[in-house]
């Protein structure tokens, strides 16, 4: 048996796995805890995630052998880049040892990760010496007071600025920061933000504010869209689009046309992207995910647990992506128009609510 699952685990596709829109997977964010030490309030708000919050025990988590096999199935499928998320996943005791695990696999051309910064400083050099390629610094504001409530309260900006400085370091290139863009909060520190990492060789990308889940009471007017994010942008410097760089790149990209660098934009309620979607998530606890949105997946640990084969672990994840017409933000815009009783119909849907 144990021969035969090696057979299976290594061989390449020779057809590309496609699910029912016609879109390859190429791309699988595995999120190892499901906890994290910031409670952002458009990600893991207090009023859900309270001191009484039932998170995962960690016989519930997958253990790094669970994930390193199914990491390697997933390659066999497709899957050539791999995103460790949370959570916060610098919060999981050895990481660099899954990371290890995961640069050796055959297909895998690509190991990355995302984190809010504040334990990146003890860890960038260990997790680079490990096969970490790149990281992405959740960082919505250099203001203290903005950044310290859109933690949650939790503060720390110092930390992921050093975290940031030790990543680069490390060689972790290219070292990108995400912020994520709500009017009224923190809109009115992005260009400050910009200015702070331009000639740096960092590339910030601002995300619009998106509903993620039912948890952050999301309103469209909270939105700050990226053509009126690049008109702010355009009042201080001039930038030019750049070409994208592969099919199912989310962000788009524009230069410095003072050679400063690139901002990146992800536009996922003004223009979503879903005809390119070419991701999946793997839970913590061991769900298989088609969409970012969707409030159910496929199970994989129970399978796992009980002594599926790799054989059986693949038709399973194989059956998941063919069957996937996952497109959450293309039909939120549409029926947004249409009013809020159809909206809510398709959120239920894909959330769960």
């Amino acid at each position: 048996m144990a021969g035969e699952q090696e057979t299976i685990t290594k061989r390449q596709p020779v057809i590309a796995l496609r699910d029912r829109l016609g879109r390859p997977i190429h791309d699988l964010r595995i999120s190892v805890m499901d906890r994290c030490n910031f409670r952002c309030p458009y990600c893991m708000p207090k009023a859900t995630f309270h001191e009484e919050y039932r998170f995962l025990k960690s016989a519930e988590r997958l253990t790094f052998a669970e994930i390193t096999r199914l990491a390697r199935l997933a390659a066999t499928l497709g899957v050539r880049k791999v995103r460790l998320t949370g959570g916060e996943p610098l919060l999981r005791n050895g990481l660099p040892e899954l990371i290890s695990e995961l640069s050796t696999i055959d297909g895998i051309e690509d190991i990355a990760l995302t984190t809010n910064g504040i334990l990146l400083a003890q860890h960038a050099s260990e997790l680079a010496g490990n096969g970490l390629r790149r990281v992405t610094v959740s960082l919505d504001s250099l203001d203290e007071a903005v950044f310290t409530e859109m933690s949650g309260g939790f503060g720390g900006l110092q930390q992921v600025l050093e975290g940031i400085r030790a990543a680069v370091e490390a060689g972790l290139a290219p070292v990108k920061v995400n912020t994520v863009v709500q009017r009224g909060r923190n809109d009115h520190t992005v260009l400050d933000l910009l200015e702070h990492f331009r000639g740096t060789g960092i590339t910030v990308r601002l995300i619009e504010y998106m509903d993620v889940g039912t948890r952050n009471h999301w309103e469209p007017h909270q939105v700050v869209t990226s053509s009126e994010l690049l008109d702010r942008i355009r009042t201080r410097w001039s930038v030019t689009p750049a070409p994208g760089r592969y099919r199912g790149e989310v962000a788009e990209r524009y230069v410095y046309d003072d050679g400063a660098g690139e901002i990146g934009f992800v536009s996922s309620v003004s223009s979503p992207f879903c005809g390119d979607c070419n991701r999946a998530r793997l839970s913590s606890e061991g769900g298989l995910y088609t969409c970012l949105f969707a409030s159910q997946g496929t199970d994989l640990r129970g399978p796992m647990r009980a002594g599926a084969t790799d054989a059986e672990l693949l038709d399973l994840m194989r059956s998941a992506w063919a069957q996937r017409a996952d497109r959450y933000s293309e039909l939120r815009g549409d029926l947004r128009l249409q009013g809020e009783a159809p909206l809510r119909k398709v959120e239920m849907n894909y959330i769960g609510g």
